[in-house]
């Protein structure tokens, strides 16, 4: 299966506007934003369980990242609820449940080998720290050789200085409304700038964003070596 898979191209999903497709376990239902082979290729998901749902257990050869967009998700290491972050990485294994339903976002496949922290973070109360630029705020969640991973705040009329991305980046706008010269989107969208992107990103209205850069020289180095 190939849903946006070219790594080289910009991609852009409302992810509100996609269908929610089943899986081949009851109850969880999945939004495919990118995708690169069968169930075991890279993938950049939103899935959503149905309360007293569950996956089957399973290793994630290829590591696991995911952000609780709303209710609960459960596994062997806990409960965790909305805004919780979570990296599983390679080699790691755990049975996904949700007694109360639950959405995700959720990326796979797409992890270094090498960086085998299992990171844990609640963003409802980790701190935020001083943008570059007034109005912008940064809560980093992870870091492993190129790759940067964090949430950005942006207060209303923030506009940020035009500059590359020469590793990518990989956005979902959490709420409000991100926007650049290039469009505008709202809660829900994803976007990919692919290496060497440019743009003047800036928030008319304010927004909350989930940002990751520097991760797709990697990923391409890792699927030419094969």
């Amino acid at each position: 299966m190939k849903i946006n898979n070219d790594l080289a191209r910009r991609a852009v999903v409302d992810s509100n506007a996609l269908d929610w497709a089943a899986t081949r376990l009851a109850g969880v239902e999945r939004r495919m934003l990118e995708r690169d082979g069968a169930e075991s290729g890279r993938a950049t998901t939103i899935v959503r369980y149905a309360p007293d749902s569950h996956f089957s257990s399973h290793v994630h050869t290829g590591g696991e990242e995911f952000l609780v967009l709303d209710g609960v998700f459960s596994d062997d290491y806990g409960d965790f609820g909305p805004g919780m972050y979570v990296r599983n990485p390679v080699g790691s294994e755990h049975r996904p449940h949700s007694t109360d339903g639950c959405t995700i976002f959720v990326k796979l496949w797409q992890m270094d080998p090498d960086d085998q922290d299992y990171v844990r973070i609640d963003t409802t109360t980790a701190r935020w720290s001083p943008g570059l630029v007034d109005g912008l705020s940064v809560m980093p969640l992870h870091e492993h050789g190129f790759e940067q991973v964090a949430l950005v705040r942006w207060e209303p009329g923030t506009q940020f200085t035009r500059h590359g991305h020469p590793g990518g980046e990989e956005i979902l706008v959490l709420d409000g409304v991100f926007e650049d010269e290039h469009g505008r989107y709202p809660a829900g969208t994803w976007i990919r700038g692919p290496v060497g992107s440019v743009h003047t990103p800036f928030s008319t209205e304010g927004c909350t964003i989930y940002v990751k850069t520097g991760h797709l020289t990697g990923i391409q180095a890792q699927e030419a070596a094969g």
